[in-house]
C-alpha cells in the first residue's frame, strides 16, 4: 500500500513516520522547504499524548521546559489560581524529528512540490503526477480538501501568536514575576483580556522569555499579533524577538467524517483542535498513530474516522462547548467570579491543559456547587453547558459503524449547534 501525505507539518510527519515504520510505502509532498513546514514556536504538549502516540518524549533542545506550577489570571488581575502546566515543545524541533523519523523508516518525502488537483488516486502536481492508494490531507484549512466540508466560520477562527523574545532588563522581568508570585520558568496566562476567548501567556526563563496570544477578532478583539505586539510593547523589560510565528486555528467539533475510503484528513483539516484553549498537537500525535495503525491492518479512511470520531469527538465536541461558552458569557469580571467560587479550580484548569474530560475532585465539586449555590447567576451560567459536554461525550459514543447510519446519528446531534 502506497500512502500519499499532502503537507508536512507535526500532523503529516507524524503520519509519515508512523505509515512508514509499519512497513508502508509513503510520499510526502510539501509545497514549501521542509524546513520550513509546521508551526515555528514553542506550544505546550502533555507527555500523555507522546507516550500514547509512541512519540518519545521530547528532550532539549525540543524541550525547553517540563511540567510545573502554572498561573491562571483574570483579566489583568488580580485574581489567579496554581495550577499544573504542562511540558513546552519547541515544534520546530519536533517536526524535523519526527520528518528524520519518517526518511530512516523509507518514507519519500518532497518540498517545493504544489498539488493542483486530484484524480480518483492520482495526485497532479507541479511537479508532475503521484500516485498512491490512500491519500491523507494534513495541510490545515487551506489544503486540497479531499473530503467535502463546509468552510470554518470567522468566528470560529482563533488567530494566535507566540514569540521567545530576549529578556532585555532581568530585574524587569523579576518584578512581573514577583508580581504574580510566580518564579523562573512558571507560566502566568492572563486569560479573557480581550472578550471571553482570549490569552495573554507569558514565560520568562533565564534570558529568553516567550510570549503567546490567542483571540477570536469575528468578536470583536485584537487578533493574536496585536495582543502579543502591545503586550510587549506596554513591558519594556521585554527585548528582540528570536524566533516565532502566528497562523488561524480552527475552533469547531470535528468535522462529521474525516475519513472514508481512500481518503482520510488529519489535524486542522479535520477539524482536529481542543478548542478550550486552542491547541491540535496532541490530537495531530494520537490520530497519526491511530491511522497508521488502521492501514497496515488493511482498514480504510472510514475505519480510522469511526475509531477517531468515538475517542476524541465528544471530548473535542464538549472542549468546543465549553469555548462557545466562554466567548459568549465570559468576560474577566465573570472568570474572577467563577475563580473565587471555586467553579473554576485547579484540578478543572489541569484537565484542560492535559486536554482530557474535566472530572472535578469530591472536595473541588462540593465547593463549586456551594459557590453556586452562594450565587445563582453562576449556576444558570454554568450547569446547561456542563450537562452539554456530558451529553456530548454520550453521543460520540456512539457514532455509527455503518456509514448508512450516519444521517440518523446526525438529526440526534443537537447538542453541538
Amino acid at each position: 500500500m502506497v500512502v500519499g501525505v499532502v503537507g508536512l507539518g507535526t500532523a503529516g510527519s507524524a503520519v509519515a513516520w508512523q505509515c512508514a515504520r509499519r512497513g508502508l510505502e509513503v510520499v510526502g509532498l510539501e509545497r514549501g522547504p521542509l524546513d520550513e513546514a509546521g508551526a515555528r514556536w514553542v506550544n505546550g504538549v502533555p507527555r500523555r499524548a507522546f507516550l500514547d502516540a509512541g512519540v518519545p518524549v521530547p528532550q532539549a533542545p525540543e524541550l525547553r521546559a517540563a511540567e510545573g506550577p502554572y498561573h491562571l489570571v483574570a483579566g489583568w488581575g488580580p485574581t489567579r489560581i496554581r495550577s499544573t502546566s504542562v511540558l513546552e515543545v519547541d515544534m520546530r524541533h519536533l517536526v524535523a524529528r519526527l520528518q528524520a523519523g519518517a526518511r530512516e523508516a523509507g518514507a519519500d518525502l518532497r518540498e517545493g512540490v504544489k498539488v493542483l488537483s486530484f484524480d480518483g488516486a492520482v495526485a497532479q502536481t507541479d511537479a508532475g503526477e503521484v500516485r498512491a492508494d490512500v491519500w491523507v490531507e494534513a495541510s490545515g484549512l487551506g489544503g486540497p480538501r479531499l473530503l467535502e466540508r463546509p468552510e470554518v466560520e470567522r468566528t470560529d477562527l482563533c488567530t494566535a501568536a507566540q514569540e521567545v523574545r530576549e529578556v532585555a532588563d532581568r530585574a524587569g522581568a523579576a518584578n512581573f514575576l514577583r508580581t504574580w508570585g510566580a518564579r523562573e520558568g512558571e507560566p502566568v496566562c492572563f486569560t479573557s483580556v480581550a472578550g471571553g476567548y482570549s490569552i495573554v501567556n507569558v514565560r520568562v526563563e533565564g534570558e529568553q522569555v516567550g510570549v503567546l496570544t490567542g483571540s477570536v477578532p469575528a468578536h470583536g478583539a485584537p487578533g493574536g499579533p496585536s495582543l502579543l505586539a502591545d503586550f510587549v510593547r506596554r513591558h519594556p523589560w521585554i527585548g528582540l524577538k528570536r524566533f516565532g510565528g502566528s497562523r488561524a486555528i480552527p475552533l469547531r467539533r470535528p468535522w462529521d467524517v474525516i475519513g472514508c475510503g481512500d481518503r482520510a484528513l488529519v489535524g486542522d483539516a479535520a477539524g482536529l483542535v481542543f478548542s478550550a484553549h486552542g491547541s491540535g498537537v496532541a490530537m495531530q500525535l494520537l490520530t497519526a498513530r491511530w491511522l497508521a495503525e488502521t492501514l497496515a491492518a488493511g482498514g480504510d479512511g472510514w475505519a480510522y474516522n469511526v475509531i477517531v470520531q468515538r475517542r476524541l469527538g465528544g471530548l473535542l465536541c464538549a472542549s468546543d462547548l465549553f469555548r462557545r461558552f466562554s466567548a459568549e458569557r465570559v468576560d474577566a469580571d465573570v472568570l474572577a467570579r467563577l475563580m473565587r467560587r471555586g467553579v473554576i479550580a485547579p484540578g478543572m484548569v489541569e484537565d484542560t491543559m492535559e486536554q482530557r474530560p474535566a472530572r472535578p475532585r469530591k472536595r473541588a465539586l462540593a465547593r463549586a456547587l456551594l459557590g453556586m449555590a452562594r450565587e445563582p447567576s453562576l449556576g444558570r451560567h454554568v450547569l446547561p453547558v456542563l450537562l452539554r459536554m456530558r451529553l456530548a461525550e454520550r453521543h460520540y459514543a456512539r457514532y455509527p459503524d455503518d456509514p448508512t447510519d450516519l444521517a440518523t446519528w446526525k438529526q440526534r446531534h443537537i447538542i453541538a449547534a
